[in-house]
C-alpha cells in the first residue's frame, strides 16, 4: 500500500477506538488534531495526501469544518466518519463516508481507494506459483501475464492475502463490491470463474481456487506448485 500523510481530525472521545494504531502500523503518517479549528491550522503547516473527519468522537458532525476544508484544499479526498444510525450528511462535501462501527481494514481499504497510485512502485502479492501486479492490475500464474479488471485484481487479492481460508460470499460481496446484499450472487461467481480462467490450468476443474458448497470459496496451493 502506497504510504501517507494523514490529517486525522478526532476528539479525545475516541478513547481505545482511535484510527490512529491502525493507520500508523500500515506505514502511514498520522498528523491528530482533537478539534476542527486545530486541524485549520494544521492543514497550513502540513501537506496532508487525505484527511478523515471522524466525527463519531465528537460532539460535532464536522460538515462545516469539513466544507472550508474542502473549498481551501479540493484536491484533498476527505473520509466522513460519522456515528451508528446518524444520517449521511453530503452536504459536508466529503469524498467517502463510513458509518461506525466498522473494521480498522475497512478504513484502510478506503484511504487506499482515495490514495492516487504511485506508479513507480510495483506493489505484488504473491502466494505459490501466483503473482499479483495491483498497480498494473495484472497476474501472472506461471504461462505469462495477463492484465485484469479492477473488480478482477480486487477479488483475487482478497484471496491471495487470505491463503488457505474460506472466504464467504458476504465477505466477498461486502469487501469487492461495497454491499451487504447476497439475494443474488450471480455477479460473484461469474467473476470466480473468470478469475479461475487466469490462475487455473483447467477453470471447469479448478484446483487451486475452491468451491466451498453453501459458504464460499478457498485458496489453496500444494506444496508441488509452489
Amino acid at each position: 500500500m502506497q504510504k501517507a500523510v494523514i490529517l486525522l481530525v478526532e476528539g479525545k472521545r475516541a478513547g481505545q477506538n482511535t484510527a490512529v494504531p491502525a493507520l500508523e502500523k500500515a506505514g502511514h503518517t498520522v498528523e491528530l488534531c482533537n478539534t476542527g479549528s486545530e486541524a485549520l491550522v494544521a492543514i497550513k503547516q502540513i501537506e496532508p495526501h487525505l484527511i478523515i473527519f471522524n466525527a463519531s468522537s465528537m460532539r460535532t458532525n464536522g460538515s462545516r469544518t469539513c466544507r472550508r476544508l474542502k473549498k481551501r484544499h479540493e484536491e484533498l479526498p476527505i473520509i466522513h466518519v460519522r456515528a451508528a444510525g446518524e444520517d449521511k450528511d453530503l452536504d459536508a462535501g466529503a469524498d467517502v463516508y463510513l458509518e461506525q462501527p466498522f473494521t480498522p481494514r475497512k478504513l484502510l481499504n478506503r484511504v487506499k481507494d482515495l490514495l492516487p497510485i504511485d506508479h513507480s512502485v510495483e506493489e505484488t502479492v504473491r502466494f505459490g506459483h501466483i503473482s499479483l501486479y495491483l498497480s498494473k492490475k495484472s497476474v501472472d500464474a506461471g504461462q505469462g501475464e495477463n492484465r485484469l479488471t479492477p473488480k478482477l485484481a480486487h477479488l483475487l487479492e482478497q484471496f491471495m492475502r487470505h491463503p488457505h481460508q474460506v472466504l464467504t460470499r458476504r465477505q466477498l460481496m461486502q469487501e469487492v463490491w461495497k454491499t451487504d446484499y447476497i439475494g443474488d450472487t450471480r455477479t460473484l461467481d461469474v467473476h470466480i470463474r473468470w478469475v479461475r480462467e487466469h490462475i487455473e490450468e483447467n477453470p471447469a476443474k479448478p484446483k487451486f481456487l475452491k468451491t466451498v458448497r453453501g459458504i464460499g470459496y478457498i485458496l489453496t496451493i500444494s506444496d508441488n506448485h509452489k
